[in-house]
């Protein structure tokens, strides 16, 4: 009777190891994975950068969200859009936290020191934003001293404008958690000029009487997507759905949509 006992014991105890790990299993493959069982890819932006991404009736729509939407159909994965600060992105990529983060993000050589990023998708020009009677005619005008320049914090604009002109004291950079509040900032008269992505800049001078675009751009860069270094399959995946989706036109169809050729 010992004997058995001893077996039978030793069989409840493999028993609720065996149903531990399977518990625990499922938690990990839960944490991941969508309502129709499909995994879930998390994608970081900033939804305050039309028309890239933006709200609309409470949903994150936009150019960056098609493309994601569209890479991860072909994939086999569920998108989930997690609106965050921009200057979050790349730490929460880099953590982990988030899949991909995707929101007109240039691939700079700062943010390459701590994110890969796929091949580019987009070109984007860094624009510049004046009062209409500003004395400020061209980029060359930034550079010579005194301006004080509007930014969102953490943007391609934020970086070129401290490295080109504020660490050579050649102005000041004012950063912004939103270029909306950069643009308000402009109107109020508490920034001379806003330096920003230029379909945004679109956007922000049609709602705001008294601004104009410069015709002089400030820079020219590309858009791609951020994964972290940790994360060379899914780095993989993504740039080969891209390509693809970049090759067979679906790309600039969604590009299109957004910003119609003139």
């Amino acid at each position: 009777m010992k004997l058995i006992k001893k077996i039978l014991v030793s069989i409840l105890a493999a028993a609720i190891v065996a149903a531990c790990f399977a518990g625990c299993s499922k938690s990990e493959n839960d944490k991941n994975t969508g309502t129709s069982g499909t995994k879930t890819l998390v994608m970081a932006t900033n939804a305050e950068f039309p028309p890239y991404e933006y709200f609309e009736n409470e949903q994150i729509v936009g150019i960056d969200a098609e493309i994601a939407k569209a890479i991860c159909d072909k994939l086999g994965y569920e998108l989930k859009i997690e609106h965050i600060d921009f200057d979050s992105i790349i730490p929460g990529v880099q953590g982990g936290k988030y899949d991909f983060g995707m929101a007109g993000m240039t691939a700079s050589e700062e943010r390459l020191e701590n994110v890969n990023f796929t091949q580019s998708y987009a070109t984007g020009i860094q624009a510049i934003i004046v009062p209409e009677n500003s004395n400020i005619k061209t980029a060359d005008d930034l550079s010579k001293g005194g301006v004080t320049i509007g930014v969102q914090k953490g943007t391609t604009g934020d970086i070129y404008c401290t490295d080109d002109i504020e660490s050579k004291n050649l102005g000041t950079v004012e950063r912004y958690n939103k270029g909306a509040d950069a643009v308000m900032a402009l109107t109020s008269g508490k920034v001379d000029c806003v330096v920003i992505d230029n379909e945004p800049a679109k956007v922000f001078v049609e709602k705001n009487k008294g601004l104009k675009l410069l015709d002089s751009a400030y820079t020219e860069e590309s858009y791609a997507i951020a994964v972290s270094k940790d994360n060379d399959a899914l780095l993989k995946e993504l740039d080969k759905a891209l390509g693809e989706l970049i090759a067979d036109g679906t790309v600039k169809q969604i590009i299109d949509k957004y910003i119609p050729a003139e």
